[in-house]
């Protein structure tokens, strides 16, 4: 349904992207944080999901500054090492022009939103605090949560994750509540990385499905 595409951020970086367009006039723009594992089958998939769902939907290649090109459909303990190589060089503050880029791309639909699974859910809980042109974000499962828990929203959020994330221990996410009392953070009775179901061993459908509605209905209510 999508197409390869290219972005352009405000440093003159090129970046790989994914970007669907709905059938009619979209409601509005959508940006999806890929996991670690770049634009690979299962984010491309996400990003034709909001495409069906009415919204024009990009994907940005968060480590095409690191490794151009980057992707891979390897769920095994062996890609986790090229991840962790990954991830030594990420640069958190080009990421945000990488999603602005996308923003940016994402605006000819109208008002935009984000959201991002796992290190996206991360990134889009950082790109809610920074603005970026955003109207609203729903994160999943983002990792590090001490790491941001001090940075304050500037734009309607809310956030998803397991009770059974042995990454993500619950003690981290009431912490989360009790400092964002004002962010809905919904919690189910998952793992880590329940709405990828290109993962049978993560993958709950039953909590997927009701994340997934939640984002859009909070998507349509923030969006159009």
């Amino acid at each position: 349904m999508g197409d390869r595409t290219t972005l352009t951020a405000s440093d003159g970086f090129t970046l790989n992207a994914y970007r669907a367009v709905p059938e009619g006039t979209p409601r509005g723009g959508v940006v999806v944080i890929q996991e670690v594992w770049g634009l690979n089958h299962w984010v491309r998939s996400v990003v034709d999901r909001f495409a069906e769902h009415g919204f024009l939907a990009v994907a940005p290649a968060m480590f095409d500054r690191i490794e151009f090109g980057y992707e891979s459909d390897n769920y095994g303990p062996e890609q986790f090492v090229v991840i962790g190589e990954l991830m030594k060089k990420f640069d958190p503050a080009a990421a945000l022009l990488d999603v602005e880029a996308a923003v940016k791309a994402a605006s000819e639909a109208g008002k935009v939103g984000i959201t991002g699974y796992c290190f996206g859910g991360t990134t889009s809980w950082r790109a809610a605090h920074a603005g970026l042109g955003l109207s609203a974000a729903s994160g999943y499962y983002g990792g590090g949560i001490p790491n941001y828990i001090e940075l304050d929203p500037t734009i309607p959020l809310e956030m998803h994750y397991g009770d059974q994330d042995s990454g993500i221990p619950l003690e981290q996410i009431e912490a989360l509540k009790a400092r964002h009392p004002d962010v809905p953070i919904h919690v189910y009775a998952a793992g880590h990385g329940f709405c990828n179901s290109d993962r049978p061993a993560n993958f709950n459908i039953e909590a997927c499905t009701k994340a997934s509605a939640r984002t859009l209905d909070f998507f349509r209510k923030h969006l159009g």
